[in-house]
């Protein structure tokens, strides 16, 4: 189907100012379920996985604000989501504020729902605890998958002040649980102070790829991602987006800034590179208003996640 009349379309800056209307991921309409749909913006508003400043909570509220000022075609790569695919905005997953543990698994069986349907479901964060809940969810439906992951951090300690699960945890546990095609994990932007000289290794003892940001200084990703395509293949691809993996000059509103991060071109590159896997699920983490006193952070974030979209196997046929 490619009549854009068969599908939701986001709510146009000629049919309602940007300031006003439904307050969802782009002012696309809003549904209880997945039902029906290829495509699914969803929401996990937390933070209490985090170690260092809070307010991710508000991270996804953010987003969808910032979101307002988005059209529905790509000028730049000519994709048209929402003339090939049927999209909504689902809410947000009702977690328990006071219990992370409790959290992850509320967040694993909502996804389990929301996969009972042939939906891709982007996320809005929250901090970045949500991916390993998603991963398992999204394991069970599509089997382990390939990661591409952008961060400041590798998000694979063993224990963060005694336990488990936390923000900085999260693909150490998937790796425990063989959620992840390993050789076929890519983390990119790693950078910062660490505890040890081999913090950013045990990822690569496990067969990552891990490619730190001074790698990636002064030039354009899209080699980068061209290498990454051709190792991935065919296997189904999650890909996870930390903002913080960006410079704190342009991306200010997060918990864990470091300095010399990637730029939004290199990011653009990394999301549009996708374009030919086979997403299955991908997530935009990390953002805390609180600290984005522009509305920038989020701004990039909310199009970063339609740049995922754009890029969905269905977009393409």
């Amino acid at each position: 189907m490619s009549n854009a009349n068969q599908f939701n379309q986001p709510l146009g800056g000629n049919d309602m100012p940007r300031f006003a209307g439904a307050g969802t991921m782009m002012r696309l309409p809003q549904q209880a379920t997945a039902e029906g749909l290829d495509a699914c913006f969803v929401g996990i508003p937390m933070d209490i996985g985090t170690s260092n400043r809070t307010g991710t909570r508000h991270g996804p509220r953010a987003i969808r604000a910032e979101s307002a000022m988005m059209r529905p075609y790509n000028m730049a790569t000519g994709a048209g989501p929402f003339a090939k695919m049927q999209v909504a905005d689902i809410g947000d997953v009702a977690i328990n504020t006071f219990d992370l543990k409790k959290t992850v698994d509320i967040i694993t069986a909502a996804y389990d729902e929301i996969l009972k349907h042939d939906v891709v479901p982007l996320t809005l964060g929250g901090d970045h605890t949500l991916s390993y809940p998603v991963l398992r969810s999204i394991a069970k439906k599509h089997g382990p998958v390939a990661l591409i992951h952008v961060d400041a951090h590798s998000d694979t300690n063993d224990e963060m002040f005694g336990e488990k699960i936390a923000h900085g945890t999260p693909f150490r546990r998937a790796v425990e649980e063989g959620l992840l095609i390993n050789d076929k994990v890519f983390q990119i932007g790693l950078r910062g102070t660490g505890y040890e000289p081999g913090d950013f290794d045990w990822g690569r003892s496990q067969g990552f790829t891990v490619i730190q940001a001074e790698d990636c200084w002064h030039k354009s990703l899209t080699p980068l991602m061209e290498q990454i395509r051709s190792q991935i293949g065919g296997a189904p691809c999650y890909l996870t987006y930390d903002i913080d993996s960006l410079d704190p000059s342009i991306a200010p509103g997060t918990g864990t800034m470091e300095i010399g991060g990637l730029t939004t071109i290199q990011a653009l590159e990394i999301v549009r590179g996708c374009k030919g896997l086979n997403l299955v699920g991908g997530d935009l983490v990390e953002v805390s208003p609180q600290y984005d006193t522009t509305g920038a952070t989020a701004m990039i974030g909310a199009n970063l996640l339609y740049e995922m979209l754009c890029v969905l196997p269905k977009v393409w046929v």
